[in-house]
Parts: C-alpha cells; sequence; structure tokens
C-alpha cells in the first residue's frame, strides 16, 4: 500500500481478500473450467480497473462487462485478457473489434448487424458467444430460433462461435432448484443442437457465482463469477468476504451549545450540547440521504457514531459527542464495521446497490491486509 495519507474519501480493496474470494470458487471446479469474472458497472462499484488486473494476477481466464465502453476502458488500462461484452447492442462494433472485444449475441438481429461490420472491414472468424434464453427472459434466442439461427451461421465465415451460454434465474434459491436444474437440461439442448449444426463445439457456460457452489455438475467448460468475488455467497460461506472499504478524514469538528445541524435543521443539537464531526462525502459519493438524521452510524476511532442531520451533496454531519474525534481522523462508511449488509438493510436493498452507488470520483486503492 501507499503510504501517503490520503485526501478526503477513497474505497479500499483488500487484495487478500479479493485473492481468496477468487480461490473459493475456483476450488469448487474441475481444473479444466475457465473462469470468467464479471467487471461490469465499474467491478460492482468496487473499480473495473483494479478488480481485473487483481483477476489478471489471480488466473482468470476471461473477463465480461456490460457495454462496449467499459471494455475499452479496460483496453486503454493494459488488461490483456479476453473480454466477453454482454449487452454489445449494434452501434459500435467499430470499437468493439478494435480493442478485441467480444460480443454477446443474443438475437438474429444483432448478429446480422456485426456480421455486416465485419465485412465491410474484411474480419474474419471474429469470436462471438451465442446467448440462449432458457427461462429466464431477458435476452437470448428461444428453442424455435435456433434453425434460423443455424442457416444464419452457416453463411457467415466471418464469424467464429467462442461459446454458448445462457444465464440462471434463481440458483441461489433451493425452492427454485427444479426450475434450475430445467434450464440447464434446457440449455444443453439447445447447445448441442448448435454444435452439431456448426461442426465445431464451442464452449458452454451457464454458472453464475451460486450456480458454482449450488450446482457445479453444470460447469460444463467455464463459469461466470459475478457477485461470489465481491463477498456474497449463496451459502454464506465464511471463507468469501466483502473486500471493500470505504473512508473519509474528518474536515471539521464543532462544539454547539444549541441550535440546528443541516440543511432543513433537521439535526437538533441536544441541551447539553453537541460535538460534530463534519466528513467530505455526501449523497454524490454514495452516502444515501435516507442515512442521515441518525439512521445510520459510522466507525470513528473505535465507536459507532451516528449521522445527525440531512446528507448533504458532498458532505455529512455525525454527532461525536464523547468520542474522541479530531480533524484527519479516518471514518469507515462501511467495510467491516458497518458492513456494507447493514447499510442495505437500513436502506432496503441489496448491498450492491450501495456498492454501485459509490462514484468514480473516490479514488480505488488497492491494500494489502495488515498494511
Amino acid at each position: 500500500m501507499n503510504k501517503r495519507q490520503f485526501n478526503f474519501t477513497r474505497l479500499e480493496l483488500s487484495l487478500d481478500k479479493c485473492l481468496g474470494n477468487f480461490r473459493y470458487f475456483r476450488d469448487k471446479l474441475e481444473k479444466s473450467t475457465k473462469m470468467l469474472v464479471l467487471v461490469k458497472a465499474n467491478a460492482y462499484g468496487h473499480g473495473a480497473v483494479e478488480v481485473a488486473s487483481m483477476m489478471q494476477q489471480a488466473g482468470a481466464d476471461y473477463l465480461a462487462v456490460a457495454l462496449p465502453v467499459e471494455g475499452v476502458e479496460l483496453r486503454g488500462a493494459g488488461i490483456s485478457l479476453p473480454i466477453m461484452v454482454l449487452t454489445c447492442g449494434t452501434d459500435f462494433f467499430e470499437e468493439i473489434t478494435n480493442n478485441s472485444l467480444e460480443p454477446g449475441i443474443p438475437n438474429l438481429y444483432t448478429l446480422q448487424a456485426l456480421n455486416a461490420h465485419l465485412e465491410r472491414s474484411r474480419i474474419n472468424s471474429y469470436p462471438v458467444h451465442i446467448k440462449l434464453d432458457t427461462g429466464m427472459h431477458r435476452l437470448g434466442f428461444c428453442k424455435e430460433e435456433i434453425p434460423a439461427l443455424l442457416d444464419y451461421l452457416k453463411s457467415c465465415p466471418r464469424i467464429k462461435v467462442k461459446s454458448i451460454y445462457s444465464h440462471l434465474a434463481a440458483s441461489e434459491d433451493p425452492a427454485m432448484d427444479d426450475f434450475t436444474t430445467g434450464q440447464a437440461q434446457e440449455f444443453l439442448q439447445m447447445a448441442d443442437s448448435i454444435t452439431q449444426g456448426i461442426g465445431y463445439k464451442p464452449m458452454y457456460h451457464l454458472l453464475n457465482s451460486a450456480g458454482i457452489e449450488r450446482f457445479p455438475q453444470y460447469q460444463f467448460d467455464m463459469v461466470r463469477l459475478g457477485i461470489g468475488i465481491y463477498g456474497i455467497s449463496a451459502l454464506d460461506a465464511p471463507e468469501v468476504k466483502p473486500f471493500a472499504s470505504l473512508k473519509v478524514k474528518v474536515l471539521q469538528v464543532k462544539k454547539l451549545e444549541s441550535g440546528t445541524v443541516g440543511y432543513g435543521r433537521k439535526g437538533i443539537v441536544a441541551p447539553e450540547g453537541t460535538v460534530t464531526a463534519t466528513i467530505p462525502a455526501g449523497y454524490a459519493d454514495g452516502i444515501d440521504r435516507h442515512l442521515g438524521c441518525g439512521r445510520a452510524s459510522f466507525s470513528l476511532n473505535g465507536h459507532r457514531v451516528k449521522t445527525i442531520g440531512n446528507i448533504c451533496m458532498d458532505m455529512c454531519m455525525l454527532d461525536v459527542t464523547g468520542v474522541p474525534a479530531a480533524a484527519g481522523d479516518t471514518v469507515t462508511i462501511f467495510g467491516e464495521d458497518p458492513t456494507v449488509n447493514e447499510l442495505a438493510s437500513i436502506l432496503d436493498t441489496i448491498p450492491y446497490e450501495v456498492l454501485t452507488s459509490v462514484p468514480r470520483r473516490i479514488e480505488r486503492v488497492v491494500v494489502k491486509d495488515g498494511d
């Protein structure tokens, strides 16, 4: 870790915990099974370049992003792993091919548009990933569309099917196991029909993070590790740990004898006085406005301190009465204490809405445990 003092706010990423999560899921697979790690949405808010670099170090075989622009960013940062684009659209094929990104193809329209681009660019055997709809009903070819897909693929020497994949809808839920098993069987039948039709065997991949833990018999040639790498286990495995901590430094400490705190005068100074600490992070930094007015508490010098008053755009205030506090002290918004799960529970949402709310203006810093 760089020992320089950081300014304002940063998201610390534990290299050790991240690599530990990767090893946990890797150990559940055959040695020949490839690992694709999702780094879409700025790596679920953690920092796409930082996480992609860690995954390249860990030995991942593939990365996946949602949008072409995300893949272009990774290439610009020197990431050399194969990168799959899950939602390629039809407007950015030049950026995709110029950066050696591999598009997911959910329908014939997208495939035709890509092929037209490849013809104009005189590109041959470009790798694509065929998406099948086996019950998620979001994107992908349905069973009745496979014959038309095969007819078109046979006329497209410029396209090489690198993999065939689908997405499980409820692999984390034991009550839905029959549905999940049905999805796997449907996927295998559809994928095999494509393989037979094109005359060569692409990679198959179906499992997400919960699927890796609960249905390893369907690991096929590759798996896609998403929320698991960021610390969520469908089995609540203790080996899987969140590795992001949002930390901010105190700007100023005030001893108030009377009055109110913040916009709307929602923070009330106690009759005996209140000591407040102002930190330079607000709802524009991922601290949801609904965490204000004492609904959440953060960690300062080993103590929990509640928010006081409304959360501002770039700042918020904490009630530090009775707690040692000074300008320059570090406040943990989430990490080990409090956890992102705790904040998500207060907001009645999932942890990844909290994480993906941390904006790009917040510095991401990879640290080693013990630094």
